[in-house]
């Protein structure tokens, strides 16, 4: 496939390069200013650096550091007309970044699944080329979006795992409670939280009809569902992710007033 850089690689730097490197058809750079993380990933990459220059001469760099820093690392990389840069911080809207760099600019909001290529992403439409869609698909799937829709992508799939890690939790200690060894009870929710999600992708049917596909009249999940839809536990996830799109807001709004 070719040449790619990753500059930051902390936890969604370190996923890129393992799912790209697992396809054994990319050669990586990787750079960061910490020595010991770049230890880490080294079995992954054909080099690690950390010298912005030598990653800089990738045709595909990925920026993957924090929104405040950003738009500094983009300045400083002084990438040509014939690359792309991929940038994935939150908050941080295209113009910024192409007033930064004569490369391609193609907004990105993946998430830590892309490590086993199983990531899900929202890409700008405006900017994504075939080369990029190519790489993406590498790592998992990944939708078109307009770049006004980012905001509510980095709340759904950027901060999602982390509130489906929540919910994992719960049911795996409601599983200890009753008697399960933590390890089989993690096992048993882990899949079960993985099946129903391929079920979804793979189904034409609706959610509320999948729910009733599993209830049977009178049995154990119809009296489980019955809690569950007189509780507020589906509020309380919306409300989750409308606070971490809130705060992508938020982040936006500090870059365009800088």
């Amino acid at each position: 496939m070719g040449h790619v850089s990753v500059i930051g690689c902390g936890n969604m730097g370190s996923a890129l390069v393992r799912g790209l490197s697992r396809t054994g058809t990319h050669t990586i750079t990787a750079c960061d200013v910490d020595q010991q993380v770049l230890d880490e990933i080294e079995v992954h990459c054909e080099t690690t650096t950390t010298d912005l220059a030598t990653a800089a001469e990738s045709p595909i760099v990925f920026v993957v550091v924090k929104p405040d820093l950003t738009a500094a690392i983009v300045e400083d990389l002084d990438l040509s007309s014939d690359q792309t840069l991929i940038s994935i911080a939150a908050g941080v809207p295209t113009t910024v970044l192409e007033a930064r760099t004569d490369a391609d600019v193609v907004r990105l909001m993946p998430n830590l699944a892309a490590a086993t290529g199983d990531m899900a992403a929202a890409v700008s439409a405006e900017t994504l080329t075939d080369e990029v869609a190519d790489l993406l698909e590498d790592v998992g799937v990944f939708v078109e979006i307009d770049e006004t829709e980012m905001h509510v992508s980095t709340a759904v799939n950027g901060s999602g795992p982390a509130f489906v890690y929540y919910f994992i939790g719960a049911m795996i200690q409601a599983g200890v409670d009753g008697g399960l060894s933590r390890d089989d009870a993690t096992v048993l929710a882990a899949q079960t939280f993985k099946g129903a999600a391929e079920t979804v992708l793979q189904s034409d049917a609706s959610i509320d009809d999948l729910i009733d596909d599993v209830c049977s009249p009178k049995g154990t999940t119809i009296e489980g569902m019955g809690v569950l839809r007189e509780s507020t536990a589906d509020e309380a996830l919306m409300a989750a992710v409308a606070a971490a799109e809130r705060r992508s807001e938020e982040l936006a709004r500090g870059v365009e007033h800088e």
